[in-house]
């Protein structure tokens, strides 16, 4: 009686994982823009958001000192994570501000209300309406 033995050979061709590999690329070629599309919308979501909310402590200063701030320290607000606030002009009249994100450092969001006018490339038009430059 003879006994035939047989080796099987285990693992993947070169050519199968060359195949993956390719697939591996074209969805990280579709993702990755994607991706950064995502995250600067989210910057931008977050500029917006924080002259917002400065917006709103703006108010309450006022209507406490019967003037506008330009100390965000007076006013209490604590920016986001990687968002820069700078308030441009402030007085019984009006205030202005600009905001950018450490994420997208070439670009800003800003606001004036009031008399104030928009200063130092402050994309904002219209009082009180927030305006990105991006």
């Amino acid at each position: 009686m003879t006994t035939i033995t047989r080796h099987e050979k285990r693992g993947f061709t070169l050519i199968e994982l060359l195949i993956v590999v390719v697939i591996i690329g074209i969805l990280a070629s579709i993702v990755i823009p994607k991706y950064s599309s995502v995250r600067q919308k989210a910057f931008r979501a977050t500029m917006m958001a924080d002259l917002k909310n400065l917006a709103s402590e703006q108010e309450l200063y006022h209507n406490t000192y019967y003037t506008y701030s330009t100390s965000l320290t007076a006013l209490e607000a604590l920016p986001s994570s990687g968002v820069t606030i700078t308030i441009n002009e402030g007085d019984g009249t009006g205030w202005a501000a600009t905001a950018s994100h450490a994420g997208v450092p070439s670009q800003q969001c800003g606001v004036f209300h009031g008399d104030a006018t928009s200063t130092n490339g402050d994309p904002a038009t219209n009082p009180g309406v927030i305006a990105c430059s991006f």
